[in-house]
């Protein structure tokens, strides 16, 4: 993906997905991965929600999680280990989720830069709905006042992205308190809902987070099924 500030990139598509389990969304990410690097697919950004769960990132975080397996089957809560960076987080329903498999090119092989850029993306989507967020120095994602409302955990392998960001729009924020978020004890989590104190749709939010993203990183995406992008992939190895 080009991400110059002149010149839109216009080979990249966005697939929008039914709510998935994680385990089955991190095979399918690896998959694209692959292809994406092999160049037999153009950058995908997907959005989708997850079913309830907890995951683990590089930097550990088991111990930041306060429940035991009781609980976790009685809110239908999995737990993952995962390839992202950072701590335990939360996945769930009500929760928007953006994996960017792109190919990071040429002056774009800033990896600083690429999650300044995702926390943009949270930032101004949050602004389209009159909340006020910023970023913390020492913490990654943004945040509302004291309160966390979007989390980032990015992998870059051979410049090729996956993982991403999640935007807090509606979720059961209860399921926040069965761990330390993202390890850190001395913050609490909020969303979008909360701030507004009104109902907000998931829907309504991943539209204006689409064209965020599009201007942000200056590409003009398209829409694509998934069965679209894998026969491309076959396609190619005919």
């Amino acid at each position: 993906m080009r991400m110059n500030e002149t010149t839109p990139h216009d080979g990249a598509v966005w697939l929008e997905l039914p709510r998935q389990d994680y385990a089955e969304m991190t095979r399918l990410q690896e998959v694209l991965h692959h292809k994406r690097q092999q160049g037999h697919i153009p950058d995908v950004v997907i959005f989708l929600e997850h079913n309830p769960c907890f995951t683990i990132g590089r930097s550990g975080g088991l111990h930041h999680l306060l429940v035991d397996d009781t609980v976790l089957k009685q809110h239908d809560i999995t737990v993952h280990e995962t390839t992202r960076g950072g701590d335990i987080t939360y996945h769930g329903p009500g929760q928007l989720v953006c994996y960017p498999i792109i190919g990071l090119e040429d002056e774009e092989r800033d990896l600083h830069a690429y999650a300044r850029k995702m926390e943009e993306v949270m930032i101004r989507t949050l602004r389209a709905f009159d909340i006020t967020a910023s970023r913390k120095s020492e913490y990654p994602g943004v945040w509302v006042g004291e309160s966390k409302i979007g989390a980032m955990g990015i992998a870059v392998r051979k410049w090729t992205t996956m993982h991403g960001i999640a935007l807090n729009v509606c979720p059961d924020l209860e399921h926040f308190s069965f761990i330390v978020p993202c390890g850190i004890s001395d913050h609490g989590v909020t969303s979008m809902t909360r701030v507004l104190e009104r109902p907000i749709s998931v829907e309504i939010v991943r539209d204006e987070m689409r064209r965020q993203f599009s201007d942000i990183f200056k590409t003009l995406m398209q829409p694509a099924r998934l069965e679209e992008i894998l026969e491309e992939e076959c396609c190619e190895k005919a």
